[in-house]
């Protein structure tokens, strides 16, 4: 007897054993050829479809002088993750390698040899990994997790020995490799001191008396040139909330209320200025309704609730319902859907909870400002199906963050622009729904629902627990749960996402909950462990205690038939043609020469994720006046808002998304898109194997992803880069979707 589950199983099995292929023409008619690999050596045709970047995701092995016709390359292939990027909890990247040769002889014609043995290393040598005897033709390797490494092949007489004793045929080092302490010219140029800035204007603001820049602070153990330590201020006026007005005279934030609504209910949320404390010192900040995240909505599926907003702030200010497919008079994008609130002005929202998952609400107008201080807050839509996410003992909120401090203060804003442009605003201080050193009590055995939402301005968290028995496994992200539970060890959020994951506490004993990533010393051209702590969940109770319900049924991986029967209704157009495609990139004008010339120094490797602020002089120097983040259609060459889209209610769309790596500098981006879901089918040509509905992707540098893209909601919509300094700089678009339909 076929069973609901039988059904949807084969069909979840065809899927991932079939490889969506594009097809001879796009939307517009036009012919689009598959994406090629990124090993991929010849000349791609003229109106070739973007693909990944070849110089990050293939190694061509050189052979050795004498040895002619022997070739091959290594695919760094995106392993599965059900995430934008695979890591391990190290945050080391993780890559499946596709290892291709071509003409290797007999290794007896070579000498005593009996074998060919493929190898990687690091470039020291102090880690040696054999990988086999290999042959002619393609074979996985298997997964590589080394930040720099190089592949051997050799001709040995053994094939199991532990280290390279033959004869070297073959060799290869991985992009990373490239990356090297700067020459000497640039040295000199740094230690004189004879770069001067380009533009003086925040110099000019502070001696004209509007304010003073802290220089914003270096991660400790690093250091920079002289020159860039000389920089001038960005050309843009300081600004922090609250000039003239002493703290103590505030209100102190207050911990987030939990509202449940019900449909048809009415709130009041006001934007107004708290006191925040941080580390015994107290600070002027925003909040909604005094609270420090704002309260948290907690609604049934299909509700709609009246939002009464109050703009008590000095800057005018909307608030944007991220992910909800509301009506689009609602949606709270400055100039497009609605008017800036002025302070002391009122809006009335109408806002519609669509679909089951976690959401969040933050202003759409300068968030790199008005978000970081604190004007955010969570949003849970309840699922009709009681057992939607499967059993659990409670559901804890995290909305992680970072803040960056000038010592003791808070670094100021750019008032007139965005300060940061080039990499985003990374902070140095962790905050867990708004607090650093965040604790959470549980009992051993408990298995605890975690909702997590990254508010950040630009950091991509590698989150995990680390010090005691706390297993993670991951059951939904954005708008709702995918196909199929996973087991995790870290979880990876890029700004704006939101992932939910079970995790079981199993043993008494205190668990911090860390950010673990890998960063990057530019000046000594290294890779080096950054590790800092968000919190800690202290774990009572005795070992051996009889288990929860939800804590026996933690252990099966469970199938949500939900999801799994909703997104089995579009795998009809997975292997439909790339209607549409978008490349990401970057323009730079004005800065100052010293930034100019370590930038391009800089590119001859971008890693895929940026994980913290290791440049922190030139990044603050910048401003959206000198740089533009582009979005750019490449089939018309429109960029940005001249980008002009039009769909019809119940269009499904298939775009390409491709972060170019020739940019001046290349990092990742959190594409958002308002008002619709998506799917995400593949990155770098390798198909997804767990979906789950989405609003933001995160796209790695070099990479291209393909995304179904639903259209069920009528009206203007934004799409755009979650970083918010990169939204500020221009990376934002509109498309427009005719026809009725419920939002």
């Amino acid at each position: 007897m076929l069973t609901l589950k039988t059904i949807l199983s084969g069909a979840l099995a065809a899927a991932v054993a079939t490889t969506p292929a594009t097809g001879p023409t796009g939307r517009d008619g036009l012919a689009i050829p598959p994406a090629p690999s990124p090993c991929d050596d010849t000349p791609p045709p003229p109106g070739a479809t973007l693909a990944p970047s070849r110089d990050l995701y293939c190694l061509f092995l050189a052979p050795r002088p004498g040895l002619d016709g022997l070739s091959g390359h290594l695919e760094l292939r995106p392993p599965h993750s059900p995430f934008g990027v695979a890591v391990n909890s190290a945050g080391n990247h993780l890559y499946e390698g596709i290892l291709t040769l071509d003409g290797l002889p007999d290794p007896a014609t070579l000498g005593d040899y009996d074998h060919i043995v493929a190898w990687l290393a690091t470039p020291l040598f102090d880690t040696v990994i054999n990988l086999g005897p290999v042959a002619n033709g393609t074979r996985s390797i298997g997964e590589i997790d080394l930040n720099k490494f190089m592949i051997l092949v050799t001709a040995e007489a053994r094939p199991d020995a532990p280290e390279w004793e033959g004869r070297l045929l073959l060799r290869a080092s991985s992009p990373s490799s490239r990356m090297s302490p700067p020459d000497m010219q640039e040295f000199i140029l740094g230690a004189t001191g004879t770069a001067q800035p380009t533009h003086q204007h925040g110099a000019m603001d502070a001696a004209a008396g509007n304010g003073t820049w802290p220089h914003p602070p270096m991660m400790p153990g690093l250091t920079m040139f002289p020159a860039l330590m000389a920089l001038a201020p960005p050309a843009a006026t300081p600004f922090l909330p609250g000039a003239g007005i002493d703290p103590a005279t505030l209100p102190l934030a207050r911990p987030r209320d939990v509202l449940q609504l019900a449909d048809g209910d009415e709130i009041t949320l006001e934007a107004g200025l708290v006191r925040r404390r941080i580390h015994s010192r107290d600070h002027v900040m925003y909040g909604f309704n005094g609270q420090y995240p704002g309260p948290l909505l907690h609604v049934p599926e299909a509700a709609t609730v009246t939002v009464h907003f109050t703009n008590s702030i000095a800057w005018p200010t909307t608030i944007h319902w991220h992910g909800l497919r509301l009506d689009n008079a609602s949606d709270g994008v400055p100039g497009i859907t609605q008017d800036p609130v002025e302070p002391g002005e009122t809006f009335r929202y109408e806002v519609h909870f669509k679909d089951p998952g976690v959401y969040w609400y933050h202003p759409h107008h300068r968030e790199d400002v008005l978000k970081d201080l604190g004007l955010y807050g969570n949003m849970l839509v309840e699922s009709r199906h009681p057992d939607y996410y499967g059993p659990a003992d409670r559901e804890e909120f995290l909305m992680v963050d970072d803040f960056l401090m000038a010592g003791d203060d808070p670094m100021p804003f750019g008032e007139e622009r965005s300060t940061h442009a080039f990499m985003g605003r990374f902070g140095d201080l962790m905050l867990v729904n708004g607090e650093p050193e965040y604790e959470l009590d549980v009992t051993a055995g408990e298995v605890v629902r975690l909702y997590i939402t990254n508010v950040s301005n630009t950091r991509t968290f590698n989150l995990s627990f680390v010090g005691g028995a706390a297993r993670m496994k991951v059951i939904g992200t954005d708008v709702g749960a995918f196909e199929r539970e996973e087991w995790i060890e870290s979880i990876v959020l890029s700004p704006a996402e939101r992932y939910i994951v079970h995790v079981r506490f199993d043993e008494p004993g205190d668990v911090a909950l860390v950010n673990r990533v890998q960063g990057i010393d530019h000046l000594g051209g290294a890779f080096f462990a950054e590790t800092d702590t968000l919190g800690v969940v202290h774990v009572a109770g005795t070992p051996g205690s009889r288990p929860t319900p939800a804590a026996l049924a933690f252990d099966t991986l469970r199938t949500n038939l939900h999801a799994a029967r909703e997104i089995a209704l579009y795998r009809e157009h997975f292997d439909d043609p790339v209607d549409h495609e978008l490349t990401f990139t970057l323009e730079a004008s004005g800065i100052p020469f010293i930034v100019d010339r370590l930038m391009r120094f800089d590119s001859a490797y971008f890693h895929p994720v940026e994980w913290s602020g290791t440049m922190p002089m030139m990044n603050w120097n910048s401003t959206s006046q000198e740089v533009r983040w582009i979005i750019r259609e490449p089939a018309t060459g429109h960029e940005n808002m001249d980008i002009a889209w039009n769909f019809e209610v119940g269009d499904v769309v298939k775009i390409r998304l491709h972060n170019e790596r020739r940019s001046f500098h290349a990092m990742q981006h959190p594409f958002h898109i308002h008002g619709q879901r998506f799917l995400v089918l593949e990155r770098n040509r390798v198909p997804n194997e767990n979906l789950a509905w989405k609003d933001t992707v995160l796209l790695p540098a070099g990479t291209t992803t393909d995304i179904l893209l639903e259209i069920t909601n009528p009206g203007r919509w934004m799409a755009h880069c979650h970083i918010s300094e990169h939204l500020e700089s221009g990376m934002r678009m509109l498309f427009e979707v005719g026809g009725s339909g419920s939002g």
